[in-house]
Parts: C-alpha cells; sequence; structure tokens
C-alpha cells in the first residue's frame, strides 16, 4: 500500500512540474500518455521529444567537417553547386532528394543574418539561401548530425558556419601545398 501511494505521489510531482512553466517565455516539458516527454518553447511552438535539441532556426552544429548548418530539427544543409547566379536548378526528382529549405525558416541568433536571403523557385516558393547560393535538405541523411549528402556527385556540399562550402571546388585553391 505505501509502495503505491509512493508511486502515485511520485508521478503526481513529476506531472505538476513537468507541466510548469516560467513568466518569461520559456519552455514548458508535458508527460504524454505514453511516458515520452515533449517540451514547446515558449513564444514559438516548437516541439522536440525529450533528448533533442530545440532551435529557433537555422543553427550551427559541430561535426567531423567543421561547425556547419543545420535546420531547425538539426539536419544538414547542402548547396549545389549547379546553381548559379543564386538560382535553384534543382526540381523534380532532384527536389524529391534534395529539397529546398523554405524561404521562411528563421535564421538562428549565432549566425550572421546579413548572410542569409531567399530566391524565388519556379513553383512561387521561395528558398532560403546562403552568400546568395539556395540551401537545401538531404533525404537519405537519417537523422540530426549526418553528412552523407557531402561531395555526392562532386556538386553537393555542405555548408559552413560562415556560408561557405565545405570541401567543395572553391575549396580546393586553399593556398595550401599538401
Amino acid at each position: 500500500m505505501m509502495r503505491r501511494t509512493m508511486a502515485l505521489l511520485t508521478a503526481s510531482l513529476l506531472l505538476i512540474a513537468a507541466c510548469a512553466t516560467d513568466d518569461g517565455g520559456g519552455a514548458a516539458t508535458t508527460v504524454g500518455d505514453d511516458g515520452g516527454a515533449s517540451t514547446t518553447a515558449g513564444g514559438d511552438g516548437a516541439t522536440t521529444t525529450a533528448g533533442e535539441t530545440m532551435t529557433d532556426g537555422v543553427q550551427t552544429a559541430d561535426t567531423d567537417l567543421g561547425t556547419i548548418l543545420v535546420d531547425p530539427e538539426g539536419f544538414t544543409l547542402y548547396v549545389f553547386t549547379a546553381d548559379t547566379d543564386g538560382e535553384s536548378t534543382c526540381y523534380d526528382s532532384c527536389a524529391q532528394t534534395w529539397p529546398p529549405v523554405p524561404g521562411d525558416t528563421a535564421i538562428g541568433g549565432d549566425l550572421d543574418a546579413s548572410l542569409f536571403g531567399t530566391t524565388p523557385r519556379t513553383d512561387g516558393a521561395d528558398q532560403l539561401t546562403v552568400n546568395g547560393q539556395p540551401l537545401y535538405r538531404y533525404t537519405p541523411d537519417a537523422g540530426p548530425g549526418d553528412i552523407s549528402g557531402q561531395g555526392v556527385g562532386g556538386v553537393w556540399f555542405v555548408v559552413g558556419a560562415d556560408g561557405g562550402m565545405i570541401g567543395g571546388p572553391e575549396a580546393a585553391g586553399d593556398g595550401y601545398d599538401y
């Protein structure tokens, strides 16, 4: 009987604590029917499951390639060297594998917002750009931090925190004698 009372008391306290919010627009954590926790950030409505990182928009992440740009869910962002003059050339089946980053995606506070802009797509949507290059995700990346699209076909490259390609054609002339 005492164990059951303690278990109910503990569960009640956890539920009360999980539903608490601060008045400063902080995050509220709730416990779902399945026992999993989710967190909702005050003001932006973003939700993640326990253990995942929430962001307000495009952010940076540290990987084996260095510090790179990631989308709000933590997925790696790429540029396509076939895009010229800030215009996307990735449509149809290409865009199914390499979906464009929507133009209204927020830019995280740790980045220089002046590096980002948008470009119109032929379907009427806007696509986010960095240094004038349209940004994409790679659908085979299974989770946040995956960089499996790096160098695909010699034309797809991860983007560094400064907005430059990592390991792309422009990086070949880095001035070092190897």
